[in-house]
């Protein structure tokens, strides 16, 4: 297997963006993300979108997104995960360069939801689920999160009020983030004080959907050194799954996929849990980035409010987390979320994050969840 470099990143701010379509999204990453290089160097192309489909927008991105570049006649594939679409056609695109398959290879994410109805976003994201027993009878991925939540907080003893300290940290730092959908501070009064969504998530608990397009162009390392590039190596990339039945894990506060997907990754990379300088994971709420940080080891069960709330996942922190605002002020961008992952972790490893930047990162860790964990993909970055 050969070494997997990323050679161009390129993202549209997340937003609403009524007046451009989905292929006018994907050029101006695309253009981003490309530089000067010769768009002919492009082998393949993977494509991500987790809501067309459901929503009658577009069955075949791959072929879509061919087009949209100018690319037509490549080879180009859709990757379908639901909220770890993005990171999944990563993994695919990673091991297709790796394999020696192809030399260089773009990975392009895209949703387009601002211009649907409510009722109709909501019905496609339950498709995350399990359609015959929770999206059937009106069960959302928010309301399950704040079961979740409720869960939690009876096991372990907490308050809805203290998980504030992660919106407050994302907001934190993606008013420092040029690409984020909301660029401002917020409290953990404000946090606490804020209008219920699914009790007990409130609003400003509660990440918003958006648009975005989002680019990742990789290649194998000796073709990126002749074009030029000393740079970010993807150094490990892993895939799991899990029921996306939430009723039917034996421990729903445990996300079993995340768990299995980081343990391979960091075996993979031949590193430790205490060798990873930031971390990117799906954090449409305070519940989730919990979950995830327990699940994957990096604290104790019960602990990570109380981490968070001592600072732990600030920048300066032990485990810094969403550096760029994350899902709640970055914006979930669907099935891009993960590419939009991996561009802050490439931001932060090359110096680059300004106000929010890590001191001394050198290895990232970004892992998307398709659902509540029904996919889990993760992958290893790190500064050559």
């Amino acid at each position: 297997m050969r070494d997997v470099m990323i050679i161009g990143t390129g993202a549209t701010p997340v937003a609403e963006h009524w007046e451009r379509s989905p292929a006018a999204l994907i050029r101006a990453a695309f253009r981003a993300a490309l530089g000067n290089h010769d768009p002919q160097q492009i082998g393949a192309i993977y494509a991500a979108n987790a809501l067309g489909n459901a929503l009658g927008v577009q069955a075949q991105a791959g072929a879509a997104v061919a087009a949209a570049v100018g690319l037509v006649g490549i080879e180009a594939i859709s990757i379908d995960a639901a909220g770890a679409s993005g990171a999944a056609a990563l993994r695919q695109a990673y091991l297709a360069v790796a394999s020696g398959t192809h030399d260089v290879v773009a990975v392009v994410a895209f949703e387009k939801v601002s211009d649907l109805l409510d009722d109709r976003r909501e019905a496609a994201l339950a498709l995350a689920g399990d359609p015959d027993w929770e999206a059937i009878h009106g069960t959302t991925l928010t309301s399950q999160w704040a079961m979740l939540m409720r869960r939690y907080m009876h096991e372990h003893g907490y308050q809805a009020g203290d998980f504030a300290p992660f919106p407050v940290n994302a907001h934190a730092n993606g008013a420092h983030n040029p690409l984020a959908l909301y660029r401002f501070a917020t409290t953990a009064d404000k946090v606490r004080a804020a209008t219920p969504v699914a009790d007990p998530l409130g609003l400003l608990d509660s990440a918003t959907l958006a648009d975005g397009a989002a680019v990742v162009i990789i290649a194998a390392t000796g073709t990126a050194h002749e074009m030029g590039h000393l740079g970010v190596q993807i150094v490990a990339s892993a895939l799991a799954t899990d029921t996306p039945a939430l009723h039917s894990r034996r421990d729903p506060l445990h996300l079993g996929a995340a768990a299995r997907s980081c343990a391979a990754v960091i075996a993979q990379a031949g590193i430790t849990h205490a060798d990873l300088d930031l971390f990117e994971f799906t954090d449409p709420h305070g519940i989730a980035a919990t979950l995830a940080l327990e699940s994957c080891g990096f604290y104790d069960l019960g602990t990570a409010p109380r981490h968070a709330a001592d600072g732990a996942i600030a920048p300066g922190g032990t485990t810094p987390l969403a550096t760029g605002g994350g899902y709640k002020a970055r914006g979930d961008v669907g099935g891009a979320s993960g590419l939009y992952q991996v561009i802050e972790i490439v931001r932060q490893l090359r110096g680059e994050a300004g106000a929010a930047q890590v001191p001394g990162a050198r290895i990232g860790l970004a892992q998307s969840l398709g659902g509540l964990g029904g996919t889990a993909v993760s992958h290893v970055l790190r500064i050559s």
